[in-house]
């Protein structure tokens, strides 16, 4: 195939000038077509970035377990009755169920009021135990986490999460070594936690003030009752089936109704994690549907630019066929064009969509939350290559027309 000369190129857009109204609504049909699939490839990347900041740092393969009231008798108690799991269970579910990975407890007390001299705020006061970073990690910014000193010497120490850190401290000192008041009680500040995530176990950790559990047991008269148990599965294994098993160890351990499913709340996060994966795959398929039903309609009406084109320029085809153009030219010239107008349209589309979403990430992104809205190198690429095949297709059908005109028709049509 012969090279593209400065003639050739005039050609083209002599071409796409002469048919001005179809070719500008065929450009804007493949303008729209990938900008949409552009922008929706890039705002399910940005919403799935910001998603998974909420659930920074929170293991997928986690569950929650409280105790309610019941819904049915059982072994002489009454339905309605109240009840409490208790530390016992802690050691009972690791016995019991080997499919276990990490078990703890969690004890809470909500609208705790926190001070610092003249500041203020309402926040949760957590009870925990340093193996339960590892179910919700922390980012320790400042200073430390509860260690199990803290636990064994009942420390009235305390983490502090990051806006009761910002409203007692909104210099941004170093607030460690420094007394705050929980309801009356005084604790030494030993770390600031800034996980950002809003996916916390009893409140987000951004209004919570962590500290040693056995203090909170200690300091509010809890004895051996906890709110919470938590626990991970070992790998291969689904929190799902391992869930009901740490329930019926509990349920039998409590006297409650093996079929009683009023009696626990059970939050299992690896369901909830599958269920935003899944949300997830069905908008970028959906972004897909959208994007390529449009880019292909745009390629249908260049195709059909390109049918016009090459029924009104039947004599000039004819006569170069009869002067000696070779069928490799005729096509060279119909693909050409086609290919431009999808190429300029779409780049076109492309470049916009890409300034959009840089505006949009910038706006959504925060220091401790980024957002990434932009589509990779490689979605890029794979953009550009669907653009030059969508016009290498729309000009084939008119350029295998244009190889079937003969001299013969081109001298009937003039």
């Amino acid at each position: 195939m012969k090279q593209f000369d400065l003639d050739t190129w005039e050609e083209i857009l002599l071409t796409i000038t002469r048919n001005k109204t179809r070719s500008l609504l065929t450009a804007f049909g493949i303008f729209w077509g990938i900008f949409m699939l552009i922008s929706l490839m890039g705002g399910q990347k940005g919403m799935q970035s910001l998603m998974e900041v909420q659930f920074q740092g929170f293991a997928t393969n986690s569950g929650f377990i409280g105790a309610s009231k019941t819904s049915k008798a059982y072994k002489g108690f009454q339905q309605g009755r109240t009840w409490s799991m208790d530390d016992k269970d802690v050691d009972r579910v690791k016995q019991l169920v080997p499919e276990i990975d990490i078990v703890t407890s969690n004890i809470t007390r909500w609208g705790v009021l926190v001070m610092y001299q003249e500041k203020m705020i309402s926040g949760t006061l957590k009870g925990q135990h340093p193996i339960y970073q590892k179910i919700e990690e922390p980012q320790i910014t400042i200073g430390r986490p509860i260690n199990e000193i803290d636990i064994k010497e009942q420390r009235r120490v305390c983490v502090l999460g990051s806006r009761i850190y910002e409203t007692l401290f909104p210099e941004k000192e170093d607030p460690c070594g420094k007394m705050i008041q929980i309801n009356g009680i005084y604790y030494q500040v030993v770390g600031v936690n800034m996980a950002p995530g809003n996916l916390s176990v009893q409140g987000k950790a951004e209004t919570s003030v962590i500290i040693p559990f056995t203090t909170m047991q200690k300091n509010y008269n809890r004895g051996d009752k906890i709110d919470l148990l938590c626990f991970t599965a070992k790998q291969g294994y689904s929190i799902t089936s391992v869930a009901k098993k740490v329930e019926a160890v509990v349920k039998q351990a409590h006297f409650v109704h093996p079929d009683d499913q009023q009696a626990i709340i059970c939050v299992n996060a690896e369901a909830m994690f599958s269920m935003v994966d899944n949300l997830f795959l069905g908008i970028k398929i959906l972004g897909w549907l959208v994007g390529l039903g449009t880019l292909l309609a745009g390629a249908i009406g260049v195709s059909n630019i390109m049918m016009v084109t090459v029924k009104e320029r039947t004599s000039e085809i004819g006569i170069r066929r009869a002067i000696g153009a070779q069928p490799k030219d005729i096509l060279q010239q119909i693909l050409s064009e086609s290919m431009v107008l999808t190429i300029l349209s779409g780049m076109t589309g492309i470049s916009f969509s890409v300034f959009l979403l840089n505006i949009v990430e910038k706006a959504a992104s925060t220091p401790m939350s980024p957002a990434h809205f932009q589509i990779d190198f490689w979605g890029a690429v794979g953009a550009t290559v669907l653009l030059l095949l969508l016009g290498i297709l729309a000009g084939l059908a008119p350029a295998f027309r244009a190889l079937k005109i003969k001299p013969i028709d081109a001298i009937r049509d003039e």
